[in-house]
């Protein structure tokens, strides 16, 4: 399990205002009501202009875990909710994965062998996968502290939302892990070979062949957490073109190293990755929802000035909502 008690310190080192009085209101409700309306092209547009994260729409000690307990409570409800085009994508890519466990085997022999077989590999993939999983609060906590020094409320936002993603992604994926317990590569003698086996929730999965702690192999934590908190900053940078590219290609990075350090099969990647992926959108969505509850007239005759880098040179942009 991650060390979620981390990732809330970020709360307390970016400025957030703890002992703030927030008026009782029914956010809940509101946040739920407004859950499933979306704009008519199908998609939700959010305000992402820094000019949005204001003293109305920054995130109090109370208001964070009040859409934190809101976005976990619509994560593990959403089965009772969905739309039967919903039910109908589920059930594709749930057969896509089923068809995909086929390549878990080969990928998992030809990935061990290429890292046996070349050091720069190994040492690359060990240093990568320790970058992930429970480190990855640390350079979210680095984030937040740059945010907080610069007074920059967007940045400290997005760092609070992308811990919001990695705590909902993480609870979601723990409870799928305990569920469908699947060994993990390195459960077997890597002299011999591994075969991915779905042993259930009391399947004993908590110790690899060496003897060290383990558990479950699906869905993979390190691509849950990394895609989680990856899609938050492309999302809310997606303006800035560096942003969601770097974002996601070390959330990749993340990922396929796990399959070199014989971790995971494919298929945990995969399917941790997607996971992380929604979890991501929908902490974004969830917060732009709020934004809206707390300052419905923010959008409206606002002009705002940025400065974007892209490759290798400034580009500087003024947008006017109206």
């Amino acid at each position: 399990m991650y060390k979620l008690t981390i990732i809330f310190v970020i709360l307390f080192f970016t400025g957030t205002d703890i002992n703030a009085q927030v008026k009782p209101d029914t956010l809940i409700k509101k946040l739920d009501s407004l859950s499933r309306k979306n704009d008519s092209i199908g998609g939700q547009k959010n305000n992402i202009e820094p000019a949005a994260y204001n003293e109305q729409t920054k995130l109090t000690g109370k208001s964070y875990f009040t859409l934190l307990w809101s976005s976990i409570k619509q994560e593990y409800t959403k089965p009772f909710h969905a739309t039967k085009k919903e039910w109908l994508g589920f059930g594709l890519f749930a057969a896509s994965v089923a068809a995909l466990t086929t390549a878990d085997e080969p990928v998992q022999k030809w990935a061990l062998k290429l890292r046996n077989n070349n050091p720069v590999v190994a040492n690359v993939g060990r240093y990568i996968t320790n970058a992930g999983g429970t480190n990855e609060v640390i350079t979210l906590s680095a984030i937040g502290l740059y945010g907080f020094a610069t007074k920059n409320t967007k940045i400290k936002t997005t760092t609070l939302l992308a811990s919001q993603a990695y705590i909902t992604s993480a609870l979601i994926e723990s409870t799928l892990k305990f569920f469908f317990g699947r060994t993990r590569p390195s459960f077997y003698d890597p002299t011999g070979e591994a075969e991915p086996k779905f042993l259930g929730p009391f399947g004993k999965t908590s110790k690899d062949f060496s003897g060290a702690r383990s558990n479950s192999s699906f869905p993979s934590g390190h691509a849950t957490a990394a895609f989680a908190a990856a899609t938050v900053f492309a999302m809310e940078y997606k303006n800035t073109k560096w942003v969601p590219v770097l974002s996601y290609s070390a959330a990749s990075l993340i990922a396929l190293s796990r399959i070199t350090e014989n971790k995971h099969w494919t298929t945990d990647i995969l399917v941790g990755s997607v996971l992380g992926y929604f979890s991501g959108r929908h902490i974004v969505d969830n917060y732009h929802r709020y934004a809206k509850v707390k300052a419905p007239q923010q959008a409206k005759n606002a002009v705002t000035f940025d400065l974007h880098y892209n490759i290798d040179h400034l580009e500087p942009g003024i947008t006017w909502r109206f």
